[in-house]
């Protein structure tokens, strides 16, 4: 079997793909019901022409729906046998009925082409099987220069990410930007939802410059989240002006918050205060490939650490990884924790190390079995 599955892996050929929450298909057929008179059409000449050369020149039925499909159709191979005056009459009637065929035909191909929203229906639909694939990605909604920015960290770090916006030339925004997925719609929808598929996703991004949009999100996806039953709460990260948007915005449910005034009022100081220090974070944190990577760990209740001081975990000896914070269950945060603090359930732990040295870090911190460390 694994032979099999390899030749299928070499030659790129893939299961039946996730199909998207959301069907296009039913709009996508109905683009056609413009050729449905020109079928019918078709189907009844045929009908009367195979009838018409049987009755007037006593043709086969074989040669008769021969004889009406290369008479219809306009093709001249001449005829299968002889044709009487009235036969011929009959003939040159089929030709004027299939030319006049033909150009409704032509007419409702053209109408349906630039017309209608086959074209548009058929990008969003592979659009939305490319999203099917995606899991633990990040919906972001709202298109504007914050989006712009995250986006490219996004893919620096191999981020996956959706951008939801109902802006009409999102799909020339997208091909500017390098929006790898994104979809015309509008936001806290539930079409949105489903077309974005939300059901997978790790995490929501709303960064409108209208805290009422940020609200009606943080709301919209709140509701979603209690009708999927999810085990694990979406991570909802937004954006605010002031510090009394930042408290309301938390208190609706956002996970985390960000004010770029107060983001940039810190940033100028550092550079004011330290203006050596001013790329550190850009230099070690942010850039692609990084030496130095940050993560917070957390610790679940069945791992084996559990009740262990920190250095029992021996992570700077064997990984380079050392502990620089512990956030408590009550929100205490340990600054610089010594070797013999004890590590506590739910607690979560801040790691820095190189990307390898975390990696290692985190699957041993999250085992059950310390026989297995």
């Amino acid at each position: 079997m694994s032979f099999f599955k390899n030749i299928k892996t070499l030659l790129g050929w893939q299961g039946n793909p996730p199909k998207p929450e959301f069907d296009l298909d039913k709009e996508i057929y109905s683009q056609f019901k413009h050729f449905r008179l020109p079928l019918i059409l078709v189907q009844l000449i045929m009908i009367i022409g195979t009838i018409g050369y049987m009755a007037i020149d006593h043709f086969s039925i074989l040669d008769a729906i021969y004889q009406t499909g290369i008479t219809f159709t306009t093709v001249g191979f001449g005829e299968v046998a002889k044709i009487s005056q009235a036969g011929r009459f009959f003939t040159i009637t089929l030709i004027i009925f299939g030319f006049l065929v033909f150009t409704l035909s032509v007419t409702a191909l053209i109408q349906v082409m630039v017309q209608g929203k086959f074209l548009e229906l058929y990008k969003e639909r592979n659009m939305l099987y490319k999203i099917a694939r995606l899991r633990n990605h990040f919906v972001i909604f709202n298109h504007n220069e914050y989006t712009v920015q995250l986006a490219n960290q996004f893919r620096r770090n191999h981020i996956p990410f959706v951008v939801v916006d109902p802006n009409d030339n999102l799909e020339e925004i997208a091909k500017e930007h390098k929006y790898p997925y994104y979809i015309k719609e509008d936001t806290f929808t539930e079409t949105a939802f489903l077309k974005s598929h939300l059901s997978s996703a790790k995490g929501v991004i709303s960064l409108s410059k209208d805290i009422s949009n940020n609200i009606t999100i943080i709301a919209s996806v709140r509701l979603f989240e209690k009708e999927l039953g999810r085990d694990k709460p979406y991570l909802i990260i937004c954006n605010a002006e002031t510090t009394n948007d930042v408290e309301r915005l938390k208190k609706l449910g956002a996970n985390k918050v960000v004010a770029p005034p107060a983001l940039m009022a810190k940033r100028v100081s550092a550079m004011a205060i330290r203006p050596d220090m001013e790329n550190v974070l850009e230099e070690f944190l942010y850039k692609k490939d990084t030496p130095i990577d940050m993560e917070e760990v957390y610790i679940s209740e069945d791992s084996w650490v559990i009740d262990h001081k920190i250095k029992d975990a021996h992570l700077r000896d064997n990984l380079k990884v050392s502990i620089i914070g512990i956030t408590e269950n009550n929100g205490k945060f340990i600054q610089m924790p010594k070797g013999d603090t004890i590590i506590h359930a739910g607690c979560k732990l801040l790691l820095v190390g190189n990307q390898i040295g975390i990696v290692k870090a985190r699957k041993l911190l999250r085992q059950k079995d310390k026989t297995n460390v």
